[in-house]
């Protein structure tokens, strides 16, 4: 549609059609009776050939302008399955659009001015359609609005889409193409915005069916942090496993349904024993005088994993918490594994001083403290024992009691969030009990499997224990990125190539609800191990408020280099790609009309008129925060590549209802479902009818899951109307 002048205007009549109908008319005369205007018939075929080829490129160019006015109020269908979503080795598909550029922004300033509002306007017969549904449903007749509203090519009242917004905002480029993001930006990580219901989940789900099929490697690890629970989101990462034949590799952990969930440990794995006390203590507030009390909580876990660590034990919340609560006990049982080994006698030592204590005896500040405890402190004061955790152990249990108690109190809650009822078991898991089948995964061990998780922490239930526990697996895969980035993914077996970097997609849905101060070195130092993050947000001002610092919301904003924006209701939020483009010169129209006098009394011309156009150029943004706001459903801008704007629209696929998950799956995703709708499925009305899709791959496995078939739906999404 380019054109040579210097205002391209396409909100008109399509005036072409009147030349085609001019030219066919000459071609039939000049075909049928070349003697009515003095030609031989030899002459007379050639002219009618040349008229009619100049009528087909008339009306070519009328057919242009149709289908541009066409597609301000209705797009084309645009529907998949999941099977056709493409999967590239080198690219990540986003949908189908086009590169904004200049010409855009002009079009859409036309579509905005009054004189184009008749083209944008749906016509007088739509309006009277939608007018006479209320009246017929009230009157029971409803096969008449039956009829009204039906969705097909031959109803000319058919209703819109129910995607609102404004169509011309991707309707100003009729030819899309699909759009691509190179596969060496994802490690630059990409933030996803947009309100609720517009599309963000339904995107989630296109860009992780990619990251599951795709086998580079042998595949690329798939981590899903989902803190409400999508029930389809689930449902598709197993469809896509299965489809990839990657069942084996599949994991779900869910806090609401513990009974069929796989267990996780935060605390279990670690390359330094200080992390231990990091990933819990990092969860406390850090601002004014919970400062010291951090600290305090900082070296006391410390302590106690030390101790516990020294003894052969794997740290668990709930040890840390009986530890903390009970620390006695644990001074006893590691001065009986320490002590011994220093001296023979030290043992009966410490318990003929026991046998003499009293309350008398007991220094102030160890009232309330269990008698041994004392005696050891007592053998301790004559005998040295060079062991650090012991000293440890000894510093704690010197505080006065109800002092330790005051210093520990912000610890204690967090440690009862992850250890209460059914949590206890996921987060604790008790790896001696050979009864439980339950599976038990950690993160070095997911990425080296080339893992794919779901993680479901129930927000909605309990959102305490869901930010506690997503923010811990942050801490915990922080520390193992670090590992990796050091040693490789293969550290300790044998062969291991420290070069050896996996890539690590990791899609964190609402994860303004996930994010703290371990969030931050992960997007700043974890590209280097292949981790690269997709979030999904709705507002900058969420973030804000989960840090309750403005600068650190701006340093993990700053972090991600590929911005994808779909309707947001916050000018702020729409700011932060409209500030990042240029401004680009806009040509109008200006209507001239002058007249003057003629002063001169000698001439007969008393005064003087002239009219015109003319043509001016103004400054304009290339978009405005308002254009952001007025998107549809399943519609974006993307700004990736180093400041390239594109305009998408992808499809929205709906998990498959005749998908066959296992028991337990099944079981769960019905309960997520009732208890979290994650959208109202407005796609539904329009879609297309669904047909078969057969897996492409079955996984061979031991997995109880992987006997089971699966039929999977047509996965489509309707972000238009009709077909071209």
């Amino acid at each position: 549609m380019a054109s040579t002048h210097p205002i391209e205007t396409l909100l008109r009549p399509a005036v072409e059609v009147y030349t085609a109908l001019a030219c066919a008319g000459c071609g039939v005369v000049c075909l049928a009776a070349p003697w009515m205007i003095a030609l031989t018939p030899s002459v007379g075929y050639g002219l009618a050939a040349a008229f009619a080829g100049f009528g087909l490129y008339r009306l070519g160019q009328a057919w242009q302008v149709v289908r541009y006015r066409r597609g301000m109020k209705r797009l084309p269908r645009f529907a998949l399955a999941s099977s056709q979503i493409p999967v590239s080795q080198r690219y990540l598909w986003l949908g189908r659009g086009f590169r904004w550029q200049v010409q855009h922004t002009r079009r859409l300033h036309e579509a905005q001015q009054p004189e184009a509002h008749a083209f944008l306007m749906p016509s007088r017969a739509y309006r009277a359609a939608r007018a006479l549904e209320a009246p017929f449903e009230r009157w029971h007749l409803t096969w008449l609005v039956d009829v009204l509203r039906a969705d097909t090519v031959l109803n000319p009242v058919r209703p819109l889409p129910p995607v609102g917004g404004d169509p011309a905002l991707h309707a100003v480029e009729p030819g899309e193409t699909d759009i691509y993001l190179p596969l060496a930006e994802r490690v630059a990580h990409t933030l996803v915005q947009g309100t609720t219901r517009v599309g963000k989940t339904r995107l989630a789900e296109v860009l992780v069916a990619q990251d599951i099929r795709r086998q580079v490697g042998g595949g690329e690890v798939v981590i899903v942090i989902d803190p409400k629970g999508d029930a389809d989101l689930m449902k598709r990462m197993y469809v896509e496993a299965k489809r990839a034949g990657r069942l084996d590799a599949f994991r779900v952990f869910h806090l609401g349904y513990p009974e069929v969930s796989a267990r996780y440990n935060a605390v279990g794995r670690f390359g330094r024993i200080s992390e231990v006390a990091t990933r819990l203590s990092g969860q406390l507030s850090g601002e004014g005088n919970s400062a010291a009390f951090r600290e305090f909580a900082w070296r006391f876990v410390n302590i106690v994993a030390r101790a516990r660590h020294a003894l052969g034990y794997r740290p668990t919340y709930q040890q840390i918490l009986a530890d903390v609560v009970a620390i006695d006990e644990l001074m006893i049982e590691y001065a009986g594994y320490c002590l011994p080994r220093l001296d023979d006698t030290a043992w009966a030592q410490i318990t003929a001083i026991e046998n003499g204590l009293n309350e008398k005896k007991v220094p102030r500040n160890m009232q309330g403290r269990a008698y041994r405890v004392v005696a050891i402190e007592f053998y301790l004061q004559g005998n040295r024992a060079a062991d650090p955790v012991l000293a440890g152990l000894r510093s704690a249990v010197r505080y006065d009691k109800t002092y330790f108690d005051k210093i520990v109190a912000s610890l204690l809650p967090l440690l009862e969030k992850l250890t209460t009822g059914a949590t206890a078991e996921l987060l604790s898991p008790n790896y001696d009990d050979i009864d439980d089948d339950r599976d038990i995964f950690d993160w070095r061990q997911v990425i080296r499997q080339k893992g794919i998780v779901y993680v479901g922490l129930d927000a909605l239930s309990d959102f305490e224990v869901a930010q506690a526990v997503g923010n811990s697996m942050f801490a915990d895969l922080v520390s193992v990125a670090g590992d990796i980035y050091k040693r490789g993914v293969d550290d300790g077996l044998p062969g291991a190539d420290p070069g050896t970097k996996p890539v690590i997609n990791l899609h964190c849905d609402e994860f303004n609800e996930l994010i703290g101060d371990e969030f931050i070195p992960l997007m700043n130092k974890g590209g280097g191990a292949g981790v690269q993050v997709t979030a999904y947000t709705q507002t900058l001002s969420d973030i804000e408020a989960r840090l309750g610092n403005t600068a650190k919301a701006r340093q993990v904003i700053g972090n991600f280099n590929n911005v994808i924006m779909l309707r947001v209701r916050e000018e702020m939020t729409a700011q932060l790609l409209t500030r990042q483009l240029p401004e680009v010169m806009v040509s109008q129209r200006m209507l001239v009309s002058m007249a003057g006098d003629n002063s001169d009394v000698d001439t007969d011309t008393d005064f003087s008129s002239s009219g015109g156009d003319r043509v001016t150029t103004t400054p304009k943004p290339m978009l405005t925060a308002a254009d952001i706001i007025k998107l549809p459903k399943g519609q974006a801008f993307a700004l990736i590549e180093g400041g390239r704007l594109y305009k998408i629209r992808m499809p929205l696929p709906k998990a498959a209802d005749a998908a066959e998950l296992p028991a337990d799956l099944t079981d769960m995703a019905e309960r997520m479902r009732e208890r979290y709708q994650t959208a109202d499925h407005w796609w539904d009305d329009v879609a297309p009818p669904p047909v078969t899709v057969e897996p492409t791959a079955q996984a061979s496995t031991p997995n109880s899951w992987a006997g089971d078939t699966i039929h999977d739906t047509a996965v489509s999404a309707e972000l238009g109307e009709d077909d071209d």
